[in-house]
């Protein structure tokens, strides 16, 4: 039987990180709720939030957990060719609603509730989980990267947390092919020019580690993790803007 803290509503404490269990890997706590507040100080301390439809909220913190160090982004030799003729735009935070909502709309394969119910094309982006991301955005931490087509429409993308050094990834989306890569690309490129750490994956799975994603101990994430907030970014870092790669 799995015994798991609960979170009161009066307060933003997490446990600590090392007390996640370890099957399912990295489950932490439950309750709570997703107030900005509450969502800062869990990415601050390595956690986050990951539940379906009629579940309680569910907090994580994985051990390995999934990072890309900016310098290890591996581009294939195929995908640089596509770069190369790729006509797309990219930009950031233009278009904040409309990507969490594409990325809401993606079907994650089906769920199974306790009473045996089996709902089809689920997602984890519930409209609780949108409604708290927009209200991050409002308060300058949740942000996305756009990728348009010649013809001006949105076609890929990805959001997720901007702490100092540190962007922790969320969700993305495409509809034509490779546009959640360029995003994931135009991301490293933006971190980089900024001098930003590192991207937290979350959870390595081979696509990512087709794109130079590796695994590192929670312990060690966690130091990193750590280095990346105490960073002091430029002020416009994530001011609405195009990426040129």
């Amino acid at each position: 039987m799995i015994t798991l803290p609960e979170l009161a509503h009066y307060s933003t404490d997490f446990p600590d990180p090392a007390q996640a269990l370890t099957e399912p890997n990295g489950l932490l706590a439950f309750g709570g709720d997703l107030s900005v507040e509450r969502l800062e100080n869990a990415y601050r301390r390595g956690i986050f939030p990951w539940f379906s439809a009629n579940e309680p909220i569910l907090w994580w913190s994985p051990d390995p957990r999934g990072v890309l160090p900016l310098d290890a982004l591996y581009i294939s030799k195929t995908t640089r060719k596509w770069l190369n003729k790729s006509q797309h735009s990219i930009t950031i935070n233009h278009a904040f609603d409309a990507v969490i909502t594409a990325c809401a709309a993606i079907p994650r394969g089906p769920i199974v509730h306790d009473d045996g119910s089996i709902v089809e094309n689920g997602t984890w982006i519930t409209q609780t989980m949108v409604n708290a991301y927009q209200s991050l955005h409002k308060a300058k931490l949740a942000h996305s990267i756009e990728i348009w087509d010649p013809s001006g429409q949105l076609v890929g993308g990805l959001y997720g947390i901007g702490l100092n050094g540190v962007f922790c990834g969320e969700s993305m989306f495409h509809t034509q092919a490779n546009t959640s890569k360029l995003a994931f690309i135009a991301l490293v490129h933006h971190m980089q020019q900024y001098n930003g750490a590192f991207i937290d994956c979350q959870m390595q799975n081979p696509y990512l580690a087709s794109m130079g994603v590796i695994e590192v101990s929670r312990h060690d994430y966690l130091k990193q993790l750590h280095s990346a907030t105490d960073m002091v970014m430029p002020s416009d870092m994530w001011q609405p803007q195009g990426i040129i790669l």
